[in-house]
């Protein structure tokens, strides 16, 4: 497996930016996932599938793309876990959203085996994975980002320095939490004009021409809530929750107020007792329309 990079975990992000990966490095690529799915799709891309254990034998550079923090915790930390394999000169990047204590301590015990860590959170949609387009914030040393940056550049268009490490999960998680409460506000403002008569559509395509326009709105405004789709294997209402969890113990670390971001996380829990759990996360709209009976 010389010049060759692992890949662990190619779910509904992880997928897209391997073959992504796979297409344009020009490196061999070998990845690992529980579900055999995706596994057996990237193959065509010239992906092989292989388990944790090949690819900390033989990959020097190992990308990590996990639903949350217990999955990087048990993948690193756990009984023979990527730590107990780590090797002078191994570079692990962490794409999955994970708390940013989490990131630090990665970060040190990485570091005390003579090997790089860095954060490294994506942003966007699940097009974007498909297409390249995604925003990356990496947390880490700068020689470390220089390093992975033209690697990272095969999966996104924006690749952005955020700091020591930590600081790019902080900048991912707030990022969620600032798009989570918009969402909110689209949410109530569409219930609002339906429950007066004014036609949703009108409402946010005249949103667009002013000061209240956003991504959020021409995206998971106008493309979710206005016509009512909310798939699954998008961006679910859990892992929404996961995120905005991580936001909110920030905030409660540094005694930071965030009220907002509870309302955000409220609505949503809503959603999920309601059975929207697996559906993308703009589905908090039926959290109001069950509230005022207006669904």
């Amino acid at each position: 497996m010389t010049e060759s990079i692992g890949f662990i975990g190619v779910g509904t992000m992880g997928e897209p930016m391997c073959r992504n990966l796979a297409r344009k490095s020009g490196l061999k690529v070998f990845a690992a996932d529980r579900d055999p799915a995706p596994l057996k799709r990237l193959e065509a891309d010239g992906v092989t599938a292989a388990s944790i254990d090949e690819i900390a034998e033989g990959c020097r550079t190992i990308l990590l793309s996990l639903p949350g923090g217990n999955e990087v915790e048990g993948v690193c930390f756990g009984e023979g876990g990527l730590l107990s394999k780590a090797k002078l000169g191994w570079t692990v990047i962490d794409l999955s959203t994970a708390p940013v204590s989490l990131a630090r301590r990665l970060y040190a015990e990485f570091e005390g085996k003579a090997s790089a860590f860095a954060d490294a959170p994506v942003a966007r949609t699940r097009q974007a994975a498909i297409d390249g387009t995604l925003s990356i914030m990496v947390g880490g040393t700068r020689d470390c980002f220089q390093r992975i940056e033209p690697l990272l550049r095969h999966m996104a268009s924006e690749v952005t320095y955020c700091g020591e490490a930590g600081s790019g999960q902080a900048v991912k998680i707030l990022n969620n939490m600032i798009l989570f409460q918009t969402g909110v506000a689209l949410a109530e403002a569409l219930s609002i004009a339906r429950a007066h008569g004014v036609d949703g559509k009108v409402l946010f395509e005249t949103l667009t021409k002013g000061s209240a326009d956003s991504f959020a709105l021409r995206n998971h405004g106008m493309k979710a809530m206005l016509p009512g789709v909310f798939p699954e294997r998008a961006f679910s209402t859990e892992y929404a929750l996961k995120d905005l969890s991580y936001a909110i113990q920030m905030a409660e670390e540094q005694g930071v107020p965030a009220l907002g971001a509870d309302v955000a996380r409220e609505l949503m829990e809503r959603a999920a007792e309601l059975g929207h759990g697996k559906e993308y996360w703009p589905v908090l709209l039926r959290a109001i329309e069950d509230a005022t009976g207006k669904g």
